[in-house]
């Protein structure tokens, strides 16, 4: 282990971020490819928020088996990112030997289940070089969970008119050499505390902190809203689309440039952060996504540049709270649980993730569509009315 005294070599943290980048690119692979597999499979209208789904249903039970198992904070996290990325990208390439719609659940759930040991870790590996400065740290590590994610939809505009395989294959691809590169060139970081045994109590003692559930509950309020936004970005575009015949998009590439605009948000949040806190930072962030949501029913009449310009704000302001939130959680967390407090809120959120995707996809077939992705504003507005007492502390 580095000595605390030691400063932190400067490509620990470029190198965190690729691989995280790297690893990530798995989450929305399936959904990239979803229009080539709709005909292959039949598949219905609902399989989007299906697959999507599966996705965070399998990070749900990883992060679940992670934090009562307390992993990343009894194993060195470098070496569990390893063992999860070699995996995610083993499973992620078993959507090509997929037979049906319950083939393509489970591989897209495994992988999930896997992503369980990149993210949340990641976190962690950040957290234990960075005392001072982990706001900026993790705004350049979630930049990369949103580029990471908004990739595949430009590996499918790239590779338009190719066999679709060639996405999972590149994902996969990515995915390895992220975790290779992570073990290799990051060492446990010097403010690791390590745990020798699980410890099941960490699971329920972390929430009796109030500081720990304001900003826990701030961040379930974000998780509402964020990954039903980005899994229905491309038919955001094709809703307009429809609206307007005579308007041709180019919907995965504007996809990944809505999606992919958070990455700009994030890293320019952790700055703005240095000077005001992580706290009124993500408050202010969430504050404007919660506009954004209000805003969506009229955004279809909108001119086309206005139209684009709404979600490229509601792209950049979706994301940029979620580094401010994971730095306050893990903050306020114990030091010798930080990981598993990191993962335990993860697990939530991301269960609140299928909820709110799944509240969308039933209102298909009952409400205009227009009025879809108005239901995303309740997240923001309780996100916010729980961490008010946030914003009552110093800026840190």
């Amino acid at each position: 282990m580095i000595p605390p005294s030691a400063s932190i070599p400067r490509h620990v943290l470029p190198t965190i971020v690729l691989a995280q980048f790297a690893c990530t690119s798995l989450w929305f692979a399936g959904n990239a490819v979803l229009p080539n597999l709709v005909p292959q499979f039949g598949l219905g209208a609902g399989s989007l928020g299906h697959l999507t789904s599966a996705v965070q249903l399998g990070f749900i039970l990883g992060t679940l088996v992670f934090a009562v198992f307390t992993l990343s904070d009894r194993f060195s996290p470098s070496k569990v990112f390893l063992v999860c990325a070699v995996a995610g990208a083993g499973f992620n390439l078993s959507l090509l030997l997929a037979e049906g719609f319950t083939t393509l659940l489970l591989s897209r759930f495994v992988a999930g289940f896997c992503l369980a040991g990149i993210y949340p870790v990641g976190m962690k590996i950040a957290a234990d070089y960075h005392q001072k400065g982990l706001g900026k740290a993790l705004g350049y590590l979630v930049g990369a969970l949103v580029l990471g994610t908004a990739f595949p939809h430009l590996l499918k505009s790239l590779t338009h008119g190719l066999p679709w395989r060639y996405v999972i294959w590149a994902t996969s691809g990515l995915a390895l050499a992220g975790g290779i590169a992570l073990v290799a060139l990051v060492p446990d970081g010097p403010f690791r505390s390590r745990s020798t045994r699980p410890d099941f109590r960490a699971f329920f003692q972390i929430f009796r902190q109030k500081e720990f559930r304001a900003a826990a509950f701030g961040y379930f309020g974000h998780m509402w809203e964020l990954y039903t936004f980005w899994a229905f970005v491309p038919v955001l575009l094709a809703l307009y689309a429809e609206a307007h015949p005579t308007v041709e998009l180019k919907i995965s590439l504007l996809s990944f440039w809505v999606i992919g605009a958070g990455t700009l948000a994030c890293i320019l949040g952790g700055y703005i952060a240095e000077k005001v806190g992580s706290a009124r930072t993500a408050f202010g962030a969430l504050a404007v996504s919660m506009v954004c949501c209000l805003l969506s029913p009229w955004s279809f009449q909108l001119s086309l540049p206005l139209f684009l310009g709404l979600l490229v704000v509601w792209g950049l302001a979706v994301v940029m709270d979620s580094p401010q939130f994971s730095t306050l959680v893990a903050q306020a967390a114990p030091v010798q649980a930080k990981g598993t407090a990191l993962t335990i809120v993860n697990s939530i959120g991301f269960a609140i993730t299928i909820v709110s995707i799944q509240v969308v996809r039933s209102l298909q077939p009952e409400v205009p569509a227009r009025f879809w992705f108005l239901i995303l504003f309740v997240g923001p507005l309780l996100g916010l009315l729980a961490m008010r007492r946030l914003l009552r502390r110093p800026a840190r």
